[in-house]
């Protein structure tokens, strides 16, 4: 059944600096401190030089004025240039120090927001799975995580540096003069009102640019999964115009984006260039004109004041110019950060289960917990009410009451659903597709809940039983395999993690894999990478039915198990599944005569209802929908 797919959404959300700059702090409660405090100290002393300077030509024309000698006015000179000289050797050592730390603090805070994403994942429902695009889940890891690194990086620590430089210059022009400062001001109010302008629309650009890159990430991946089936139907083309056009909008994105951004650069530093002649100029008519000067140094209005003030002017604008370069990735950085968070707040997989699965021993008759591995299986049921606890026997014994199911508010996908499966049972589904089959094994191991009825497994609703106990005692063999970057051993040994190699091996030749493997370059030792790409289709599903044996659940769902597989292959692992499925209960989904015709019951799903169920004898017998599928399918054969 197809389900909607999510899309991303990066928009910087209320709240999300506060978010990442709390998370950072937790991250490095001691080292964050640290480097704030070295970015102040640094930023101030970059802010004082005009001081010093302003003191030195004071001293300058004092000398002059009074027809003084270097040697009268020359060692307050040296001592204001080697005060000078001392802060900024400080200065100097606390921006190294803060750009190492800052190295340390992104990095590592990138490490443990990858941990924390990926951890949060694990614990996800697999709804959330079939209802996102897989590349889109991807882009959190690439695209977002890299944004918020410039945030982290980069973007935080120069607006800081900026914030602290932009105040004390501030401040500075103030005690200096309250004329000279309101010319600067003008001059930086038009800046804003540029930044303003040119920066905002940057900004929205550059966010519908990170939207065009998880679609285009996401189409990318899809892509690759898909490449045979683009080859085999010859979709080459087709698959390049779409392409084109998906990577046409980021194009169109990105160039509106840059283009905004590459624009406010050279206009705010033509801005700024104008404004330091403008200064120039009115501070060299107030001194003309003589003009009062008002300050809270109540210094004169004189060369010694407007030379440094040039300075200030170009260091002010060039701090605002800073702040308005740093708006497109804090804004990148926010809209990463926020989808992140997105990630990080979806809701998790809801256990509320209380009944686990412990290894158990009969004494006396009496059925008791013990650590040991005894190959025997109990459900551990402490009762609320009354504060006891008994041990069920795993037995395998499944029934479904009244069970109604669906994906989406108002769209049915299974009415009144009532069966039963009794412990060593072969319970086969047929149907057509979209009929309910595959969804029926999903809701027997919890990955989607019931919307009414009731699941027993051995007598216990499945609802109070752990989601991780419920799966242990499940074997699954899917129609799509998935096997990870690791050696043919490892794979076989994901089904139980603590198997040894000899259980291993005997797992794979129950189900007729043995013989391949041992073919191999490698045999068991042999490397499997990209989803086991150098297998065939076939020599993939063995390892999954492999897999699943070495689990030796007292229930196995095998969906589809065996459609990947020719009919030489099925011949040979056909003995190795009858043995799998001995005295297990055993749910089968498949269209294949061979494993349809041998369950204990059959059952006919028609749009959600089971229409027909019994053996093949008697289904074939009432000559219902099961005997035209039977008959139809026999005829294909």
């Amino acid at each position: 059944m197809a389900r909607p797919i999510g899309k991303p959404r990066p928009k910087a959300k209320k709240g999300t600096l506060k978010r990442v700059l709390k998370s950072v702090f937790s991250f490095y409660p001691r080292l964050l401190p640290l480097t704030l405090a070295c970015i102040v100290f640094s930023a101030i002393v970059s802010s004082v030089p005009s001081i010093f300077m302003q003191q030195v030509l004071s001293n300058i024309k004092t000398a002059l004025d009074g027809g003084l000698g270097w040697a009268e006015v020359g060692s307050e000179i040296i001592r204001l240039v080697i005060i000078l000289a001392v802060l900024y050797l400080l200065s100097l050592t606390s921006a190294f120090t803060f750009n190492q730390l800052m190295a340390v603090i992104t990095q590592g805070s990138l490490k443990k927001f990858r941990d924390k994403m990926f951890s949060k994942m694990q614990s996800l429902p697999v709804k959330y799975f079939d209802t996102h695009n897989h590349g889109d889940i991807m882009s959190y890891y690439t695209n977002d995580i890299d944004t918020l690194r410039q945030l982290i990086s980069q973007s935080l620590p120069q607006l800081l540096i900026s914030g602290i430089t932009v105040t004390a210059l501030i401040c500075i022009m103030l005690y200096f003069s309250l004329w000279m400062t309101l010319v600067v001001f003008a001059g930086v109010l038009v800046m804003s009102l540029v930044t303003r302008k040119i920066g905002g629309g940057s900004a929205k650009h550059f966010v519908r640019q990170q939207i065009a890159i998880a679609k285009t990430e996401g189409f990318i991946e899809e892509m690759m999964n898909g490449q045979k089936v683009v080859k085999v139907f010859c979709h080459e083309e087709k698959t390049k115009e779409d392409f084109d056009r998906v990577n046409g909008e980021l194009f169109r994105e990105a160039d509106r984006a840059n283009k905004y951004a590459n624009t406010l650069g050279p206009v705010l530093n033509n801005i700024g260039n104008i404004l330091y002649v403008i200064v120039g100029v009115m501070g060299g008519l107030l001194v003309l004109l003589e003009v009062p000067n008002v300050s809270f140094s109540m210094f004169a209005l004189d060369v010694a004041l407007v030379v440094p003030f040039l300075n200030i002017t170009k260091q002010f604008t060039g701090s605002i110019s800073q702040v308005s370069h740093q708006i497109n990735s804090v804004v990148m950085g926010l809209a990463g950060a926020s989808r992140i968070f997105e990630l990080l707040d979806e809701e998790e997989e809801v256990d509320d289960g209380y009944v686990t699965l412990v290894n158990a021993k009969e004494i006396d008759g009496v059925l008791v917990e013990c650590r040991e591995k005894t190959g025997m299986w109990a459900w551990k049921h402490p009762h609320r009410a009354d504060g006891t606890v008994t041990y069920t026997p795993l037995r395998g014994d499944v029934r479904f009451y009244g069970v109604d199911f669906e994906y989406e508010e108002g769209k049915p996908v299974l009415r009144d659903i009532s069966l039963y499966a009794e412990p060593g049972q072969q319970v086969a589904f047929v149907g057509a597709t979209g009929a309910g089959k595959t969804t029926i094994t999903n809701l027997i191991n919890r990955f989607y809940d019931i919307a009414d009825g009731k699941i027993r497994y051995d007598g216990i609703n499945i609802n109070k039983i752990k989601k991780s106990a419920l799966r242990r005692s499940l074997g699954i063999v899917l129609q799509d395999t998935n096997l990870f970057t690791g050696t043919v051993m490892d794979n076989i040994r994901y089904g139980r993690l603590d198997a040894t190699d000899d259980e291993c091996i005997a797992a794979a030749k129950l189900a007729g894999a043995d013989d391949f493997i041992t073919r191999l370059p490698d045999g068991y030792g042999t490397m499997l990478t990209g989803n086991g790409a150098n297998l065939s289709q076939g020599q993939r599903q063995l390892l999954a039915i492999a897999r699943a044996a070495v689990s030796d659940p007292p229930v196995m769902i095998l969906d589809e198990a065996t459609s990947s597989i020719d009919t030489r292959t099925e011949a040979i692992v056909q003995e190795g599944m009858d043995n799998l499925m001995d005295g297990r209960t055993v749910f089968v989904i498949a269209h294949r005569l061979s494993t349809v015709k041998s369950s204990d019951v059959i059952m006919v799903l028609d749009r959600g209802e089971i229409i027909e169920r019994g053996s093949h004898d008697e289904l074939i017998a009432k000559r219902g929908q099961y005997y035209s599928l039977y008959t139809g399918a026999f005829e294909l054969e």
